[in-house]
């Protein structure tokens, strides 16, 4: 869980408020003195009241998450006021994109230069037979053989 209130320290909540932080404040589990930017950008953002009426009304197993979600996209927002985390979301997919077809030309490349190769490379010889890749069986898909590879 978050970590708990100090005795001693206020909440980075109760600190930036300016307000003395009580036994029961619903900050400060969540909003550590240590790390009073967190608050700062999710008041910045949200409001105090309107993050203190979110915390009251869900769940207390779920107000870690709330906060961690209300942190990211406050932090979000302060560097793309206009999408938030729904930009940095937007970048990545076409960062994905782009990754995925750069692989695709590379395994495009791949695949032609070993087809390259194995034209290249001189027929193998084992035993009596010349084994060629790159010619059909003679059989077809039925396993009959086919009357043009007879070879009596």
């Amino acid at each position: 869980m978050a970590s708990s209130s100090h005795p001693s320290a206020p909440c980075a909540a109760c600190k930036f408020l300016r307000r003395k932080c009580i036994q029961g404040c619903v900050f400060s589990p969540y909003f550590p003195p240590e790390d009073p930017t967190k608050f700062t950008n999710v008041h910045k953002i949200f409001g105090a009241s309107n993050v203190s009426k979110l915390l009251n009304e869900i769940a207390p197993h779920q107000r870690e998450d709330a906060v961690n979600s209300l942190a990211y996209e406050a932090e979000a927002r302060l560097k793309d006021p206009v999408y938030g985390c729904v930009g940095a979301i937007s970048v990545l997919q076409r960062q994905v994109l782009r990754l995925q077809k750069e692989l695709d030309a590379t395994n495009a490349d791949l695949i032609r230069f070993s087809s390259n190769q194995n034209i290249l490379r001189p027929p193998q010889v084992s035993g009596s037979s010349i084994q060629n890749p790159h010619v059909l069986p003679t059989s077809d898909y039925y396993g009959i053989y086919s009357p043009w590879n007879y070879n009596p």
